[in-house]
Order: structure tokens, then C-alpha cells, then sequence
């Protein structure tokens, strides 16, 4: 660790916290040699996590594609953006904690659908249309109906 004012490594650590997000350790340094004082974050890190699309080719997964997805789904919908931010997280988390880093992106639009259909029914259906790709009004209907 430099200070990043002086270059100096003489650092000590003033105080240590986990941050508001409880994703990080905040810590409080001060420089020995210029007595100025910064913060640093402390998070682990994590490896990328592959989707495997359904044409078989790969990219990496993107938080902000599917909170679109989801975003688009609950549009005029009573739904705040916080309550799909965590709805995100919690897809993340639970395909983190299976510690793959390849996942087929079939898993990730039915964890998606699951937690939709708990949290707002015309979102699931929305959501269900465009992901089971509906070719028809009756497989339409028979998602309706299981619903």
C-alpha cells in the first residue's frame, strides 16, 4: 500500500469497518511520513461468471441486462427500482453460491420467473412472454391459466 499522496509505504490503518453495503471493509489509513489520512474498500473478489446463451455461445454475465429485463417487465407496474435491485442481487447470490462459473442463461430466466411470480403476477407474465418466447395466443393462455 502507497499513500497516494506522498508515495510513502509507511501506512497505518486508523479505523476498520464493514461498509454500509456489508460488501466491503472500509478502512481509515493515515500516512506516517505526510500525516494526511485516505480511505480504502476492501472487497473479495469474485470470479467472473459465465452465461452460456442458448445458441451455445458464452458472455459474461450482466447484472444490468437482466434488471432491464426486469425493468421492462414491471413497467407501470407498482414495483420501485430498490425492490428489483435486491430481486437481482438475490439471482447473483444464488447463482454465486452454486459456485459455477458457467450457467446457462435457461437458469437464470427461471430463477427470474420465480421470483416474479411471487412479487407481481403481470410481471411473471410479461416476463414469461418474452423469455418462453409465446408463439401462439393458446400457450399463452395455458401459462395464464397456470397461473
Amino acid at each position: 500500500m502507497k499513500c497516494p499522496f506522498c508515495d510513502s509505504t509507511e501506512i497505518r490503518v486508523v479505523d476498520s469497518r464493514d461498509d454500509e453495503a456489508r460488501d466491503a471493509i472500509r478502512r481509515r489509513r493515515e500516512c506516517t511520513s505526510c500525516q494526511r489520512r485516505f480511505t480504502t474498500y476492501e472487497r473479495v473478489e469474485e470470479t467472473p461468471l459465465a452465461v452460456i446463451k442458448r445458441t451455445g455461445e458464452r458472455e459474461v454475465f450482466s447484472r444490468s441486462k437482466l434488471l432491464r429485463g426486469l425493468m421492462r417487465a414491471c413497467e407501470k407496474r407498482p414495483i420501485d427500482a430498490d425492490t428489483l435491485e435486491k430481486l437481482v442481487d438475490g439471482i447473483e447470490a444464488e447463482l454465486r453460491n452454486e459456485f459455477k462459473t458457467e450457467v446457462p442463461s435457461a437458469e437464470i430466466g427461471e430463477l427470474a420467473l420465480a421470483k416474479l411470480k411471487v412479487l407481481d403476477k403481470v410481471a411473471y407474465v410479461r416476463f414469461a412472454s418474452v423469455y418462453r418466447h409465446f408463439e401462439d395466443v393458446e400457450e399463452f393462455q395455458r401459462e395464464l391459466s397456470e397461473l
